[in-house]
């Protein structure tokens, strides 16, 4: 392996810019097809690079990424924000996809991110179904508010697809599920997830999904990569609001509706948000820190693969 480069790629619908190192004159632009990504997975295996970093873009950097990773190379899926503040830091203010993978590529020699996890065939899956249930749920929140103002010859259309739209969520929960229950190892760890008072189904296929992380990073990474580890704004004798921001939006927001129950229905939570309340915490702040309370614990029993036990989690 060379320990002296690091690859940056920036990733688009049909396109791949490809540069050899922050300083490389010109990166490689080349169509982001299978024959491609075979070139680049050889091209990768004679460079040796210490790492390859590159973006989420909707999904359309997994085939690539997963070919890298099946590969044996060391890949980086960095989040933009984290990228574009560091490009404002060093003041690199243009952008071009070019720039860009040359950017990546000095992100990487920077900071030197984790590398990512390769999810198994089945947590991609779920992560589909996952993306498209939301997808599902999103189209029909947006019919049902239609609903209240259309006529009624239109209400009549938007009553036909909301059928149809309960009827393709209805599918996809089955598919989840019988998905699972194929999945000794996932079907293990979603009877773990739901022995907690507080997560329900949906919130265990979205973390088996999206969080594969889960139980493999100690707590305060964990807590770090959903976005509820609060961040400081200290200056000088000033001490600031502490903050979260970041992260995986779809987890953080299962997390939150998991936190909400858990306040009322399991005891650990329950009694750690009302002694933080009681003792004159704003109830946001008490919720998220609730929040970070039970994602550690789901973190702990994911990496001991041992289900919620009363008495070791409701003690002092």
């Amino acid at each position: 392996m060379n320990n002296k480069i690091v690859v940056g790629i920036d990733v688009s619908k049909k396109y791949l810019d490809i540069a050899k190192g922050s300083r490389d004159p010109s990166p490689a632009h080349v169509e982001y097809n299978d024959e491609q990504v075979r070139k680049i997975v050889d091209q990768m295996q004679e460079w040796e690079p210490k790492l390859i970093v590159l973006e989420p873009t909707g999904g359309l950097e997994r085939p690539l990424m997963a070919a890298l990773l099946e590969a044996g190379q060391s890949v980086a899926c960095v989040q933009p924000r984290r990228v574009r503040y560091f490009a404002k830091s060093i003041g690199v203010l243009a952008k071009t996809d070019k720039l860009d993978a040359r950017l990546l590529a000095h992100f990487g020699e920077s900071t030197n991110p984790s590398p990512t996890k390769l999810p198994t065939a089945q947590q991609q899956r779920l992560a589909a179904l996952l993306t498209r249930r939301s997808q599902l749920v999103a189209m029909r929140t947006s019919e049902r508010n239609h609903l209240a103002t259309g006529s009624g010859e239109v209400q009549a259309s938007i009553q036909e697809h909301l059928t149809y739209l309960n009827a393709q969520i209805k599918q996809g929960e089955e598919e989840i599920g019988d998905l699972l229950e194929d999945a000794p190892e996932m079907r293990k760890q979603r009877e773990i997830l739901e022995s907690v008072p507080g997560v329900g189904q949906i919130t265990a296929f979205t973390l088996l999904g999206y969080l594969p992380e889960l139980g493999q990073i100690n707590r305060k990474q964990i807590a770090a990569l959903v976005g509820v580890a609060p961040f400081n704004k200290d200056s000088g004798t000033r001490r600031g609001k502490r903050t979260i921001y970041g992260g995986r939006a779809r987890v953080r927001t299962v997390l939150y509706m998991a936190t909400l129950s858990a306040t009322r229905f399991n005891p650990t939570i329950k009694r750690f948000y009302q002694r933080l309340v009681d003792a004159g915490k704003p109830r946001k702040l008490a919720l998220v820190a609730a929040m970070r309370k039970l994602l550690t614990i789901l973190n702990a029993m994911m990496r001991t693969m041992q289900p919620w036990q009363f008495s070791v989690h409701t003690s002092p």
